[in-house]
Formats: structure tokens, C-alpha cells, sequence
């Protein structure tokens, strides 16, 4: 089988993803095949059918320690909670370098540090809080690389931590922690506060002093903040932390104790500990698809589920000397956490002919979570009759917890109460978003997002990459019965912005009832969506028996990675042939702004249309104190003939944004808060071309609005230079063309010169 003939021939996007991630070397698919399938013929026929695929890590680097690799296979890892002292604080901090040059997310909680103002004994006298050491974590993440692939962090706090209130408005600065998502760790009795309009006594004690810093606030307005930042900025995120500590197969274990949460949230892990992902495609168990005569085929799937739970302990045992930190690889070997999951559930209901949200979907869900829950137990028990249960296994404890005990059958409690568990957690729904799209179906428990959508991918090629996708199981069915405008097709392809997001707390209440570990789950709502929706979303959340919930809005402060609008760009030139640039007048309207990077200050001028606005020169120079001379004359330059060809300003802005996090720049804006936006020099000067053009489009919208449409000329075509003016030679210190006198180039603008 070929890459082709496994994605499809028409799924570049699909092929794409495959080659530029997973792919090692230029295998072609059986070589990849063999390679993560580690030889086990069943999971690789799995894997040929689509029926189950391992996650990106396992997919990535599984064998890549043959060539002497230092990879992981675990995609998630909860460091260990940082200690209130210095040097625990910067020994986190190790440790998610590590982790991360290894290719592994992390996730760590920072409830143990002292809040703002707390005494300490040194030359600082009070601390300066435990929030303000979230930049260090983001610095770290932003810093080590993983071939194309960012690292990941989460970060979390509890409710009644007194710094929670900072931690809450900590990212509405666009600018700050931009390399982690955050959440809030809340509890039953904040929520029962929250609904009862009562006090909330946020507290803490420094175990060095004996010092009890509390401070008192009013449950429901704290509930107001949170979802207020959550409506306009998508984070913070909310952890029900009753729910994800009493819902578990260890609820009962007295020395286990739950660190914190994975990057995504999906998985709760103890300190050290780390999870293997891997997701069973749902759609692709619907028989007779499209008919009235469409079924899941259950037994099937539950032969699927037993032989996914073999692989993934499979590549735990192989994956267990590669992780990165010693207290990792005792955690694994103690508890032998899995994660199973699931995507293409809402494939698998169009393919059934039932409506996401609605009871019978539901219905259907339930049904095929307590088949999945059930089977996994069974294999683990299964496993443990062959190879031993996890050390720390006491089946008394697991079989009484009431995860167990609402998720098995009398047969499966019969194999667990003989042979125990080989492993201490099982189940997860992860994002599943780059395998989902690869395969081209939906991503873990979501809904279709939109029936079409350009998708941006930020790592693939080095560069921002846009695709149009027309989502597949839409583009089937229209296939298949001719269909010509989605108007037409049936009521029950609903989206994610049609869905009523009581139907999607339903769907994902449905399936945390058999998930063990937890659900990523962010719910897409329209931009009318208002902060009172907001705070009834997560109420309704919380009384549904959800682990965790986050939002994200339509047109909020946060940009999504989808996008369903279709923005006009303005650029110079329209029209233009390949190849040609159009030429300067002398009519342009000119902007400047001095920017302070990590280097000193730097100068930025750009030159804009005066009928469209569109960005058609740049000019950069150095303070005094600022950076290298001829990377920014450089740069101005390649910005310039970029926008004199025709692109636009958006595409410009957005390649200087990929250039990535510069130490100086970082370190300056921790110690000195004066840098401009950004993480590094092409960065900082993206975003204040981006600036000076909004500021120019504003002032031309209302121009036209002054003059009446009535009288508002139209604008010159723009003229391309002739092939003799792209010959002329321009000034390596500030782009103005140069003039031949006497032997030398000249620059009658800034008075440089060379002698031949």
C-alpha cells in the first residue's frame, strides 16, 4: 500500500501532514507501517483500515532510538509541582527543558508557591509571587526546540491560591506567557459559593514562616472574571478537580495523588507521570453508511479497543527507558498509565443518519462508551493474567470505586477480581486535531466545525501554509447523492456553530461517564455568544459531571487556528503578471514607530497607498544601541519588494511572525518590561506594520466617510516597473536607488557610495 492509496490521492493536506511529521527519512508507508506497529500484524491492520492510529509522538519517533535518537513516546508528562524555594522553582524549570528536548509536553501546578507579598529571607524581603514565575516556565517552552514542533505547557492553579485573581487577568497582555495554556483548578465548594452568592476565602500557608496570607472575595464575581477572560481571550480553562480525582480507577488509592493536567487537559497524571495516546476512529465501524439500514458495528469495535490496549502497553514497555527523567521512568513502571481514545464521532453519527447533541445521539454514545470502557478493562485484566498487574494494584480499592463499577459487566469484574489490572488508567479523549485532519474526519468528541474552512498549519514547511478544506464527510455525502449546495443536504449535519452548546456539554457528559482520565474539550461558539452564556456554559458544565471546559469565540482576542471568514487582503498591485513589482510614487503616506527590542531601539517607517493602504515600502534602522545594521536593511528590503509584488500585508506580517523567540529579547522584557510587542526583531517590527496599516485603513474609512461615497474618486491603477527600472541598483543602507557619477555608486538619499 502507498501513502496515496492510504490517505487518498486527493488528501494532500492529509499527505502533507504525514510526510513533514511522521514520516523519518523518506520511508515510504509500509516502512512507517512496520516501524510503529512494532511488528504486531494486528494493530497494523488497524492501522491499514483506519481504524485506530497511535498518537503523534508514538507515530514520530517509536524506533527512532535504534539511530541513537533521544526521543520520547509519551506526547504528555506532569512534572513534578514546584516546592516554595528557589531552587525547586529553577529545578521545574530542568526539568521541562529536558522533558521537552525529548518531545514531550508538559504540564505543571504552581498552587504550592507563595502568593504575592508573602515574607521571604533575602534581599528581595517579599516574594514576588507565584504568577510571576509562569514567564520563566513560558521562556523554557518557548526556547527548546522539537524539529518543527513547538513544545507544550500547561500551567494550573487552585481557586483558593490568593494570587488566582492575577493568574486569572495574567493573559489578557497578548504578550505575556504566550507559550503556555492556563487553568483553574475549582472546587465543589467554590462552585456551591458561586450559585449561592456567598464569600469565598482564598488562603495560604507558608510552611518556612508559619505566615497565613488569606484574603476574602465574593464567589460569584470571581466566577464573573473567569468567564469574562475566558469570553474574550479562551483561556483560562476550568478543571473540576472533585470530579477529576473521585471519577477514576484510583479514587480509592490513598498514596496516589494527582500532580496536575497534560498540556490539553486530557490527562491527570501524578508527578512524573506520563501517558501513551492513542485514538479508534469511530466512523469507520458504521456499516451500510448513508442508508436506513446503517449500524455500529460493535463487536468489531470492542475487538479493536482489546488490541489497541495491547499496543499501547506494547510501546510502553519499549518506551520505558527513553523517557527523559528518572522519576518519569519510575512513575510509568509503578502506575502504567495508558490513554485510549476516540475520533471521528461525528462522522459516525452523519454515517448513522443521527444528529449530534440530540437524545439519541446521546443514547448512542453511551452505549458505545460503556462497550469501550468495559473491553479496555477486560484487556487489562487480561494482560495482567500474562504479564503481572501494575506494582501499585490493590483490587479491592479499584474494583469499589464507582468508576468501576458503573463501566464493567459481571465477566469483565470477574477477570479483574482473578487477575487485577496491568494498567492504572486507561481512557482519554484527546484533541486528536492533526491525526483527524490527516485522515480527513473529526477530531475526538467534537462536532464538524464548519462544512468548509481554510485551515493554517504553522510547522509543516517551515512557513505558514494555507489550505481550503472542504470537510470530507460533507463532501461524500454530496458525492454520493449529488448534491450540489450544502443547503440541501440533511437537518442532521449540524456544526459547531449551530449546535446549541447545551447539546455539546450533552455529548461530552455522556462519554466522561466511561473515561477514567478526562476530555479536551473546547466548545466553539458563535461571536454573539455573550459573557452571560458564558458563565451558564460552565455552570451547566459543572453540574453535568464534567472534568474540564474551556470556550472559544468567534472573533474573541485569541485567534483560532480555524477560520471560517474570508477576509479581504488589500496588497499593492492587483492584477500584477508573475514576476513584476509596481512602482513608487511619490504620493505615499508615510508612518513611523520606534520599537525596543532585546538588542536597544530600532526605527520602522512604512509607506503606504494613499487610495487602498496597502503596505508598499519599509525602511528599519538601528538606534544607538540597537542590533545589526545590515540584517535590518535587509530585512526592510525583502519586506518592501515583497509588498511592491502584490502580497499582501497579513501574509507579510504573518512570515515575520513565525521567525520565532530570541533570548535578548525575552530576557529584556522579563527584566527591564519596556520591549515591543513580540519575541524577536522581525517579530516586533511585524506587528507594528501591522499597527501602522490598521492605523492607515482606519484613517482612509474614515476619509470616505467624510467625502460621501458619492464623491470618493477611484483609486489609480498601480504601474509595474519596466524590466530596465528592476536592473537599477539600490543603496544597501536605506533601499533609495542608486546613481552612477563619476566613477561610483551614489545614493543621493543617504550619501553612500562605492568606487569602481
Amino acid at each position: 500500500m502507498t501513502i496515496e492509496e492510504w490517505l487518498g490521492e486527493e488528501n494532500q493536506l492529509g499527505m502533507d501532514i504525514w510526510a513533514k511529521k511522521y514520516c523519518c527519512e523518506n520511508e515510504d508507508f509500509e516502512a512507517w507501517l512496520t516501524r510503529i506497529s512494532g511488528g504486531n500484524e494486528e494493530i497494523g491492520a488497524y492501522i491499514r483500515q483506519k481504524k485506530f492510529l497511535f498518537g503523534g509522538r508514538i507515530l514520530s519517533n517509536r524506533g527512532l532510538q535504534k539511530q541513537n535518537r533521544k526521543v520520547t513516546y509519551s506526547n504528555c508528562y506532569v512534572i513534578a509541582p514546584p516546592e516554595d524555594e528557589i531552587e525547586s522553582i529553577f529545578d521545574c524549570a530542568k526539568k521541562l527543558a529536558r522533558t521537552y528536548s525529548y518531545g514531550g509536553g508538559c504540564g505543571i501546578d504552581i498552587s504550592k508557591l507563595s502568593p504575592r507579598g508573602a515574607k521571604i529571607n533575602n534581599a528581595a524581603k517579599e516574594t514576588s509571587g507565584s504568577v510571576s514565575f509562569m514567564e520563566l516556565y513560558s521562556l523554557v517552552t518557548s526556547l527548546i526546540g522539537q524539529n518543527g514542533r513547538r513544545g507544550a505547557l500547561m500551567i494550573s492553579i487552585d481557586c483558593s491560591h490568593p494570587d488566582v485573581q492575577e493568574f486569572i487577568d495574567l493573559k489578557t497582555d497578548l504578550d505575556k506567557v504566550t507559550k503556555a495554556n492556563i487553568s483553574i483548578r475549582i472546587h465543589e465548594d467554590f462552585m456551591e459559593a458561586v450559585k449561592e452568592n456567598k464569600d469565598y476565602l482564598l488562603h495560604y500557608t507558608r510552611e518556612v514562616t508559619g505566615e497565613v496570607i488569606e484574603k476574602t472575595v465574593n464567589a460569584r464575581e470571581l466566577f464573573r472574571r473567569i468567564a469574562e477572560t475566558n469570553w474574550d481571550y479562551a483561556e483560562p480553562g476550568a478543571l473540576f478537580w472533585d470530579r477529576i480525582t473521585g471519577w477514576n480507577l484510583l479514587s480509592n488509592t490513598e498514596d496516589f495523588v494527582y500532580a496536575g493536567v497534560n498540556p490539553c487537559a486530557e490527562e491527570p497524571l501524578p508527578a512524573g507521570g506520563s501517558c501513551l495516546l492513542g485514538s479508534v476512529n469511530l466512523a469507520e465501524f458504521v456499516e451500510n453508511a448513508f442508508t436506513d439500514t446503517a449500524f455500529f458495528d460493535f463487536d468489531s469495535f470492542k475487538n479493536c479497543v482489546q488490541a489497541s490496549v495491547n499496543a499501547l502497553n506494547e510501546v510502553l514497555e519499549e518506551g520505558l527507558p527513553l523517557h527523559p527523567l528518572d522519576e518519569q521512568r519510575k512513575s510509568v513502571e509503578k502506575w502504567r498509565q495508558i490513554g485510549l481514545g476516540i475520533m471521528g464521532l461525528a462522522d459516525a453519527l452523519i454515517k448513522l443518519g443521527i444528529t449530534y447533541g440530540e437524545a439519541e445521539a446521546v443514547g448512542m454514545c453511551d452505549k458505545i462508551g460503556f462497550a469501550m470502557a468495559d473491553a479496555a478493562i477486560a484487556a487489562s485484566a487480561k494482560l495482567a493474567r500474562d504479564k503481572g498487574a501494575f506494582p501499585a494494584c490493590c483490587v479491592d480499592e479499584i474494583m469499589e470505586t464507582p468508576y468501576f463499577t458503573a463501566n464493567t459487566t459481571e465477566k469483565t469484574r470477574g477477570l479483574v477480581s482473578k487477575y487485577g489490572l496491568r494498567n492504572s488508567q486507561l481512557l482519554t479523549i484527546a484533541p486528536t486535531g492533526t491525526l483527524s485532519t490527516m485522515l480527513g474526519i473529526s477530531g475526538g468528541i467534537e462536532p464538524v466545525y464548519a462544512n468548509y474552512y481554510e485551515r493554517k498549519t504553522e510547522s509543516l514547511h517551515g512557513t505558514d501554509v494555507y489550505y481550503k478544506v472542504y470537510t470530507k464527510i460533507v463532501e461524500n455525502y454530496m458525492k454520493q447523492f449529488e448534491i450540489k449546495d450544502d443547503k440541501s443536504l440533511p437537518e442532521y449535519f449540524v456544526t459547531a456553530m449551530t449546535l446549541d452548546y447545551r447539546q455539546r456539554i450533552d455529548m461530552q457528559s455522556v462519554w466522561q461517564k466511561h473515561i477514567d482520565a478526562s476530555i479536551s474539550s473546547t466548545v466553539n461558539v458563535p461571536g454573539s455568544f455573550t459573557v452571560e452564556e458564558t458563565e451558564s456554559l460552565y455552570l451547566y458544565a459543572y453540574e453535568s459531571g464534567l472534568k474540564g471546559i474551556t470556550i472559544f469565540r468567534d472573533g474573541c482576542r485569541r485567534t483560532g487556528i480555524l477560520n471560517t471568514k474570508e477576509t479581504k487582503k488589500v496588497a499593492a498591485g492587483e492584477g500584477l503578471k508573475r514576476g513584476d513589482i509596481i512602482l513608487v510614487t511619490d504620493d505615499v503616506v508615510g508612518k513611523k514607530r520606534k520599537l525596543i527590542t532585546g538588542c536597544g531601539s530600532l526605527h520602522c517607517i512604512a509607506l503606504f497607498d494613499p487610495h487602498t493602504g496597502a503596505l508598499l515600502e519599509t525602511y528599519l534602522s538601528k538606534g544607538s544601541t540597537g542590533g545589526c545594521n545590515n540584517f535590518m536593511v535587509g530585512l526592510s528590503r525583502m519586506i518592501s519588494i515583497s509588498a511592491r509584488g502584490g502580497i499582501d500585508i497579513e501574509t507579510i506580517v504573518d512570515q515575520l511572525n513565525s521567525s520565532g523567540s530570541c533570548p535578548s529579547y525575552t530576557a529584556r522584557r522579563v527584566t527591564r518590561k519596556d520591549t515591543s510587542k513580540g519575541a524577536c526583531c522581525p517579530m516586533a517590527v511585524g506587528n507594528a506594520l501591522m499597527d501602522m496599516y490598521n492605523e492607515m485603513q482606519a484613517e482612509l474609512a474614515q476619509r470616505k466617510k467624510e467625502e460621501g461615497s458619492h464623491s470618493h474618486k477611484k483609486a489609480p491603477k498601480a504601474k509595474a516597473v519596466t524590466e530596465a527600472e528592476t536592473e537599477r541598483m539600490y543603496c544597501p543602507e536605506c533601499g533609495e536607488p542608486l546613481v552612477f557619477e563619476e566613477g561610483c555608486n551614489i545614493c543621493k538619499s543617504c550619501g553612500w557610495s562605492k568606487c569602481h
